[in-house]
């Protein structure tokens, strides 16, 4: 159910007639908004994801490339909003709808685990803005809504669940909550409690008490839950670091002390390092697709769902359930993901957070015109953001896993083994592998083989065929070349 406006909100006209260029343009009064509303939605949206700014360079700037590089935190703070403020302006702009744009959370683990340790940052950069191109692609030629339906929605749910999981896995070991058994130990277990077992240090108590707090707000439905817990366990790090002592390096990124001036200039010194095609000269050509296609994958579905989940709850939708100006939207969100690689903030996708500005009454894209704004303003305060250690912002990926799961576990058809199996697979293998790509292809080859099993192959789509034969070559090539 859509909230109803504030009872002080100025009402449309009378006549429902646009009182000005600006109204006329986003459809305002059409829509039943006001200029009020949208401003406001356009904050909520921003409060309840601007934690993308912190949490990004986290997760990308902790990862080393094939060389032992790794990418500044100041640089990626600039990306990171600097992508997200132009994508979303132009959702905005063009699409006119109220949904905010930023790196994608859990494309931008597949970049820093996956493709990074096997090439260097501009190659891997350059992997994502060819699976934006391929986007845009699919979108000009009407094939992108085709695609999405060749997968199954179980299937799909699954997908977004295990990326869930796996997000939450990375915040539990960034933060130093879980940590791998040492070879040494001669054990089976994999992953302890704690650094030795045990739960030792400020820090890992930051983190707990991150968790706890920005739980208890969700449930609370505080609106900007997670920033207000990045914010408030970052002043309680701070606080820690000067009267406690910590061991230098425990804190994470970065020590959690005040800056000084929090007011910088934006190091843009990321933005256009990138190499369109030198991954496929590290990796070979069929893992080199099946890595821009696994980015195309986790940007496609993601999107999908959140464009369709906010159009809903703005009422955007028309008779037959579909989004006046849907090709407008999607080819946004294309672009979207090329600029995020080309920007190396990785690949840039709608945030379901835009859910927060619709609850506050946005219906247009003048919503996101206020976010833009407010993720430009950010541009210039990237010393704010550099101070969260990541005892203060992994907690949001412990939430953020548990949303996704919550939004996407009962659509699940667990009474049909044909979708409930390849979906747990799918869900369970990215965070016990560590990798997307691996929970994605053992999902899309055991679907396949069981439907056919079944007798039910003529249900299976033709593209669905084709990707899981050439997940399951890609799976075999290693022992293919030993014989």
């Amino acid at each position: 159910m859509t909230p109803s406006a504030p009872v002080d909100d100025p009402k449309p006209s009378q006549s429902g007639a646009p009182t000005s260029a600006l109204d006329r343009y986003f459809k305002i009064t059409e829509r039943g908004s006001s200029l009020g509303r949208e401003v406001r939605g356009g904050f909520a949206t921003f409060f309840a994801m601007a934690y993308i700014i912190v949490l990004n360079p986290i997760i990308l700037g902790s990862a080393k490339d094939m060389y032992g590089n790794q990418l500044d935190n100041a640089q990626l703070v600039t990306a990171t909003a600097l992508t997200a403020a132009f994508t979303t302006l132009l959702m905005g702009v063009i699409g006119n709808v109220p949904i905010a744009l930023a790196a994608g959370l859990g494309v931008n683990t597949v970049v820093a685990l996956q493709l990074a340790p096997r090439m260097s940052w501009p190659d891997a950069m350059g992997m994502v803005v060819l699976a934006g191109f391929v986007v845009m692609l699919l979108v000009a030629t009407g094939l992108r809504e085709r695609v999405m339906n060749a997968v199954p929605l179980g299937l799909r749910k699954g997908i977004a669940i295990g990326i869930g999981l796996f997000i939450m896995l990375i915040g539990l070991v960034d933060a130093g909550f879980v940590s791998r058994m040492p070879d040494a130990a001669h054990t089976t277990v994999p992953l302890q409690l704690g650094a030795d077992g045990h739960l030792n240090g400020w820090p890992v108590l930051v983190f707990v008490l991150g968790v706890l707090l920005t739980l208890a707000l969700i449930v609370r439905k505080v609106p900007g839950a997670i920033l207000i817990s990045i914010v408030v366990m970052t002043i309680v790090a701070m606080v820690i670091n000067a009267v406690a002592t910590v061991p230098a390096g425990n804190w994470g990124l970065t020590t959690p002390k005040w800056p000084g001036n929090p007011v910088a200039s934006p190091d843009f010194g990321l933005v256009g390092q990138v190499s369109l095609f030198g991954g496929f000269e590290k990796v070979g050509l069929l893992t080199g697709v099946l890595f821009v296609f696994t980015v195309l994958l986790s940007c496609f579905f993601d999107a999908m769902g959140t464009i369709m989940a906010v159009g809903e709850e703005a009422e955007l939708m028309d008779e037959n359930d579909n989004m006046p100006g849907m090709s407008k939207v999607l080819f946004v969100d294309g672009v979207a993901v090329a600029c995020g690689g080309a920007s190396s903030s990785s690949a840039t996708t709608c945030f379901v957070e835009s859910t927060a500005g619709v609850g506050e009454g946005a219906r247009t894209g003048f919503a996101n015109i206020v976010s833009g704004g407010l993720f430009a303003v950010a541009l210039f305060l990237t010393p704010l953001a550099t101070m969260v250690p990541s005892g203060a912002a992994t907690p949001a990926l412990v939430a953020v896993g548990f949303l996704i799961l919550s939004g996407s576990i009962g659509a699940i058809d667990w009474k049909d083994y044909t979708i409930a199996i390849p979906a747990f697979l799918t869900m369970v293998m990215m965070p016990f592998t560590y990798s997307i790509t691996n929970g994605i292809g053992i999902g899309f080859i055991t679907f396949t083989v069981l439907r056919v099993a079944a007798g039910r192959g003529r249900e299976v789509p033709v593209a669905m065929y084709a990707v899981s034969a050439v997940f399951a070559f890609y799976y075999l090539m290693p022992a293919l070349q030993l014989t």
